[in-house]
């Protein structure tokens, strides 16, 4: 990554920053230095925690919003048939096993990933050093197998009472884009050591 200002390029390769400072037009100094190990975790611990609310989003749009399956007139979830003649109207969804099962595995990779970040934050501080965060990241695999789960059952059955005309929305593409998220995440913590 570069990054330039009015008089100094900064460099930085491989975790080691090289700062060049012009001080003639031909002349360069440069200033080596590299990221103290501390500073390392930092940032690893901020792009975990940010990935993970990111999957906690989409877990959280993908199960409430009403774009599941949508056509010109109309758009359904998990929980309502909404369509569009004239006015808004909402009426209660299928109560087909199939779609409670769907209903109840994406609360629980909700809950389950939300268990999860609070789980990480605990073992943050309670974990020894060179301890692995087992419980969070098995949380969160958990979460992304809910989801996964769900999003399958609803591939497979929707062609029973869904119209030909309508096609699969938006939150049904991020319930299949947090799976493969929250399950790296997952591994992320399986993977990850406390450090100081």
């Amino acid at each position: 990554a570069y990054w330039t200002w009015e008089y100094a390029v900064t460099c930085c390769v491989r975790c080691r920053c090289y700062v060049f400072k012009i001080s003639s037009p031909f002349f360069w100094n440069y200033i080596h230095f590299e990221p103290k190990p501390r500073e390392n975790m930092l940032i690893l611990l901020c792009g975990i925690v940010f990935l993970h609310v990111a999957v906690l989003a989409l877990l959280f749009v993908s199960t409430i919003v009403s774009a599941w399956t949508v056509s010109t007139t109309s758009s359904s979830d998990l929980w309502y048939n909404c369509s569009t003649n004239g006015a808004y109207n909402c009426q209660p969804g299928s109560t087909g096993v199939w779609i409670q099962a769907v209903q109840a595995v994406m609360i629980l990779s909700i809950i389950f990933s939300f268990l999860s970040l609070i789980l990480f934050f605990c073992q943050l501080f309670t974990l020894q050093k060179g301890g692995r965060f087992f419980l969070t990241g098995a949380f969160q695999i958990f979460a992304s197998l809910f989801v996964m789960s769900g999003a399958i059952i609803y591939t497979v059955m929707s062609p029973e009472w869904v119209h030909p005309s309508e096609s699969f929305g938006f939150a049904y593409i991020l319930a299949w884009v947090a799976f493969p998220l929250a399950l790296i995440s997952g591994l992320i913590y399986v993977i990850l050591r406390k450090r100081e």
